[in-house]
This record gives structure tokens, C-alpha cells and sequence, in this order.
């Protein structure tokens, strides 16, 4: 059986303003999370993220990081949200 990934799929969606990466990533750092990969790209207004989060060293469980992830997003007026790197695989497969 194959072990359960430690790493997190974060997404940012939301209109584009000053802040976004610096804010997310400084909550993530805080976290001790370790970014692996990003992508970010904006379209007009919109601003839309994915990063790639590895939890191993994290020094707060997902349940807490996702809930603190949503805050930040209510705060900004952003969805921001994480899933498991697993479920998230299962969810887009085709």
C-alpha cells in the first residue's frame, strides 16, 4: 500500500491586488511549509495560484493550516483553500 503523501495542493483564486504571493507564503512560512512549486498567472483582474506544499516539518496539523488558509482568504477578499495532494489527484483525474 502506498503512504499517504505529505504534501498539500493550495489554491488562490480572486481579484488581483498587491500582496497575494507575499501574504500566502508568509502564512505558509509561518507554518514551517515548505513551498515546493507555484504557478501563478493573471488574467485581466483575476488572479489565480496553485502551489505544491510539503507538510512533513510543518509545525501545525493540515485541519489548523487549511483553516487559517481560509481566513487569510476571507481577509483578502480571496478563495483560498488546500487539499490533500491525494484527494486532489483522485478529484482531477480523467
Amino acid at each position: 500500500m502506498q503512504q499517504p503523501s505529505n504534501r498539500v495542493i493550495v489554491t488562490v483564486i480572486g481579484e488581483d491586488k498587491v500582496g497575494i504571493i507575499a501574504n500566502v507564503s508568509t502564512l505558509l512560512a509561518e507554518a514551517n511549509a515548505n513551498i515546493v512549486d507555484i504557478s501563478q498567472t493573471t488574467l485581466r483582474e483575476f488572479f489565480t495560484m496553485i502551489m505544491l506544499v510539503d507538510m512533513e516539518k510543518a509545525s501545525v496539523p493540515f485541519d489548523e493550516l487549511k483553516r487559517r488558509l481560509n481566513s487569510k482568504g476571507e481577509a483578502m477578499g480571496l478563495r483560498i483553500d488546500a487539499q490533500h495532494e491525494d484527494i486532489f489527484k483522485f478529484m482531477h483525474r480523467v
